[in-house]
């Protein structure tokens, strides 16, 4: 089967060519909520998921928004996310990239970008996207790795040599973004679970490295939340 990719659109190394897997790590990432708890309210607003993937994170915006639009670049899991919110009444999914938001100017005041293409340095095309569709007094919360802290974060030092931490934090403190520091956990049903995830997520020499050296099916995990308010 062929997929098409929005203009702009990124390749992920992991959910676009293993979204079944990556099922697994969405369901392991966070079993606390710490994540959701430390992101502003989207209750009664016009949500935006950057990134959606195959929706995973919809369904729980849409129970409290007014409406949700998932952006997606790559055809295969924008069939998967409509797919998964085809009863929703207030929820949908478009094809799209950051750089090019199918969406109208100022119509968005609330949006997520989960390891979806807003790694730091190189992202401005993007963010003045944002600047396009978030509304006065909008919120948005760009989620992602932690590299300075956690056994997580050594790991990802060592899959992503070349992404400096402290560079991506001065990134965002510089363009006037807050962050706000968690500690959360993967935590998988299965070791056989654990194991494919960590093959998706990092090139083999690592990945075998951390499946002989690391015991169980779960691991501390930290991120940065970066928020903005426009």
């Amino acid at each position: 089967m062929s997929f098409t990719v929005a203009k702009g659109g990124i390749k992920s190394a992991n959910i676009w060519d293993y979204p079944a897997t990556y099922e697994l790590e969405n369901h392991a990432f966070d079993p606390d909520r710490l994540v959701e708890a430390a992101l502003s309210s989207w209750h009664g607003l016009d949500v935006l998921d950057i990134g959606c993937g195959t929706g995973f994170h919809l369904p729980t915006w849409a129970a409290g928004a007014r409406s949700v639009t998932g952006v997606e670049p790559h055809s295969g899991l924008c069939q998967i996310a409509t797919r998964r919110v085809r009863a929703l009444t207030n929820a949908k999914v478009m094809q799209g990239s950051a750089t090019a938001l199918p969406v109208p100017d100022a119509s968005i005041d609330w949006m997520q970008a989960r390891w979806a293409y807003f790694f730091g340095p190189g992202c401005e095309p993007g963010l003045r996207e944002l600047d396009r569709v978030m509304r006065r007094g909008a919120i948005a919360h760009v989620i992602d790795n932690d590299a300075s802290a956690s056994t997580f974060g050594s790991w990802f030092r060592r899959g992503y040599p070349k992404i400096d931490p402290d560079a991506v934090e001065r990134f965002w403190l510089s363009r006037g973004w807050q962050r706000t520091a968690i500690t959360t956990r993967w935590a998988f049903d299965t070791r056989a679970d654990f194991e494919a995830v960590v093959r998706i997520e990092f090139d083999p020499t690592t990945a075998n490295s951390i499946i002989g050296s690391h015991e169980g099916t779960s691991v501390d995990y930290a991120i940065n939340v970066w928020t903005k308010r426009y």
